[in-house]
Parts: C-alpha cells; sequence; structure tokens
C-alpha cells in the first residue's frame, strides 16, 4: 500500500492526507468545493482530530460495553453479513467471451443501427402554396431563400434545416416521405397534421448491422445481470425452502 503523509497523532492513531481526502470524497459535491482549499483541508483535518477525540472518550468510558452500543453493533453486523453474502452471491456469475458471442449471433437483429436523414424543409398552409414555392425553386430559386422567405417553421431561421434524426422522431407522412426521398431532390407537397412540406434532403444514413466488437461489452453487462438475477431467485427459493418464516 502506498505510503501517504501523516498529518496528526491523536491517542497513539496516526490521520493521514488519505483520510483527510476520503473524508472530502464522502462530502456532496457542493460541499466538497468549500474544503478544495489548504485551508478547507485544515477544517477537516480538525475535525478528524475531533472524532478521534470523541472515540477516546467513549473508550474511556467504557462506552462500548453499554446496551445501546451492543444493539447498535448487532444492527451493523447483521448488515454487513447480508451485504457480503448477496456481494458474494451476484460476484460469482461470471460470463465467458463465448457466451457473449453466441448471444449476439442468435440476437443479431436487435443490434442494429438506425438509419438516419439529414433533411430540410418548408411548412406551409395550404397545397397551393406549397406548389407555387416548388414552381419557384425549380425555377432557380434557392431552397433555402424559400424557406426562409415562406415557411411557417422556425427552422426557416436556419433555411429549414431540422438537422439530423432517426425514424420515430417526426410525424409518420414526413419521415416516411423523408427517408424515401434521394439526396438532393425535392418531394412533392406532404401532408401532415402541421400542414404542407417541401422536403429536401441532404445526407442519409442507412441502416446498418452493428460488430461484435461495438456491443460485446454491453452484451456481457446484459447477460452478467441477467445471471445475477437469475441466481438471486434461485438462492432465495433455496433459502425459503431451508429456513422458516412466517408473514405477518
Amino acid at each position: 500500500m502506498e505510503e501517504t503523509k501523516v498529518l496528526a497523532v491523536v491517542g497513539g492513531s496516526e490521520i493521514t492526507e488519505n483520510d483527510v481526502m476520503n473524508l472530502m470524497n464522502g462530502l456532496q459535491p457542493q460541499q466538497q468545493a468549500q474544503f478544495a482549499t489548504e485551508e478547507g483541508k485544515v477544517r477537516l483535518l480538525d475535525e478528524l482530530i475531533n472524532q478521534e477525540m470523541f472515540y477516546l472518550d467513549a473508550m474511556e468510558s467504557d462506552m462500548e460495553n453499554d446496551d445501546l452500543f451492543k444493539q447498535e453493533m448487532e444492527i451493523a453486523r447483521k448488515t454487513i453479513l447480508k451485504q457480503m453474502a448477496m456481494k458474494q452471491l451476484l460476484d460469482s456469475v461470471k460470463v465467458e467471451d463465448e457466451d457473449v458471442k453466441a448471444y449476439f449471433e442468435k440476437h443479431a437483429d436487435r443490434y442494429v443501427e438506425q438509419g438516419t436523414v439529414h433533411a430540410k424543409h418548408i411548412l406551409v398552409k395550404t397545397k397551393e402554396e406549397a406548389d407555387a414555392i416548388l414552381t419557384e425553386i425549380q425555377g432557380g430559386v434557392a431552397f433555402e431563400e424559400a424557406a426562409k422567405e415562406h415557411s411557417t417553421c422556425p427552422s426557416k431561421e436556419q433555411g429549414g434545416d431540422l438537422g439530423t434524426f432517426a425514424r420515430g422522431q417526426m410525424v409518420p407522412a414526413f419521415e416516411d416521405a423523408a427517408f424515401a426521398l434521394e439526396i438532393g431532390v425535392i418531394s412533392e407537397p406532404v401532408e401532415t397534421s402541421f400542414g404542407f412540406h417541401l422536403i429536401r434532403v441532404e445526407e442519409k444514413m442507412e441502416e446498418q448491422a452493428q460488430s461484435y466488437e461495438a456491443v460485446k461489452e454491453q452484451i456481457s453487462g446484459q447477460l452478467v445481470a441477467m445471471g445475477q438475477n437469475e441466481a438471486y431467485v434461485k438462492k432465495t427459493e433455496e433459502l425459503r425452502s431451508k429456513f422458516q418464516f412466517e408473514k405477518k
């Protein structure tokens, strides 16, 4: 274990830099900021000294033989043993690489990156307006300029740019049209509950399968969690048949 600087000795017990840092790390983030200075660390050291003195005072007054202390120690003992027993059970669950690979191969269809579309649009109230704007664009007006002039969507300020989106993020009629368009082609007016849209796709990323390496850790975590849950249920069933209990 790496040595750490001793900052104080109280009744023969050393208080080190690590003790001060451990106390600080146990504080809330906003409190940690208050004690991050040298002055703050001195205050924490003083608190540790005070605590050690309270311990010495408790030992001197034979508090460890007090009935209340014994009750609290029994509660702490049971709590620690429960936690250790459950941790030992959960830590015993291991997943081998071949199990992860087998799961991936069996469920490869679950590990697919969604396709995405980067699109711009112009939104107006009527089909007639949309048709007229489309004619303007076909006549040479830039799509972005037409969006700034005519669109009722706030995206008009960015030339109609909606950014990149996957399926499920837009209303169905809009996203169906966007995903069906070729890059650079302007759609016919598309009707949604918002009005009529002219859509132009800037970029498209097709749906693609994720590699095993990309999802290996994710699958391993899933399998460990599944195994731990199974082990926990099995163990509790075993314990319930072994030990008597009664609900009241």
